[in-house]
């Protein structure tokens, strides 16, 4: 995929942003801050900070949830709009968009679910050929996440 322009925002348009995606895949997190977060399962498309352009800034509000990442959302309508890395590592300077948000997620694919065995057993994605990651799987590839 080449470098290709999307455009999202929250549920009361108080805050949009356009994205240059490098890629058209994305992923599943279920772990329970995820999902406790979404209120499902977190499906997110990661794109690096500097690819996204916001508008409306003043409304979104950051909240540090864990040890190594950050989530925001818009102070009006609460819509989750990223969730960030916040120590160094493979993932930091990215941002994972809920793939919700975006106004077009048309062509996008799901390629892995990480904490597979933390998902609900209600959920099920069709679609075959994915990677997934346990708990200890993730934390192993992600060693800063170790002990979350």
């Amino acid at each position: 995929m080449t470098s290709e322009a999307r455009t999202g925002g929250c549920l009361c348009g108080a805050v949009r942003f356009t994205a240059r995606l490098t890629r058209s895949t994305f992923g599943v997190c279920h772990c329970q801050m995820c999902r406790r977060w979404t209120g499902s399962a977190l499906m997110g498309i990661t794109v690096p900070e500097a690819d996204v352009v916001w508008t409306g800034s003043e409304h979104i509000a950051k909240r540090q949830t864990s040890a190594w990442a950050e989530r925001a959302w818009c102070k009006d309508c609460g819509s989750g709009l990223y969730y960030r890395i916040t120590v160094d590592g493979p993932m930091s300077g990215n941002l994972e968009l809920p793939v919700g948000i975006l106004d077009d997620a048309n062509g996008l694919t799901l390629v892995n679910e990480i904490y597979i065995d933390e998902k609900p057993d209600s959920f099920a994605y069709a679609g075959e050929g994915r990677t997934v990651l346990t708990r200890a799987e993730v934390h192993a590839k992600f060693p800063m996440l170790a002990g979350a």
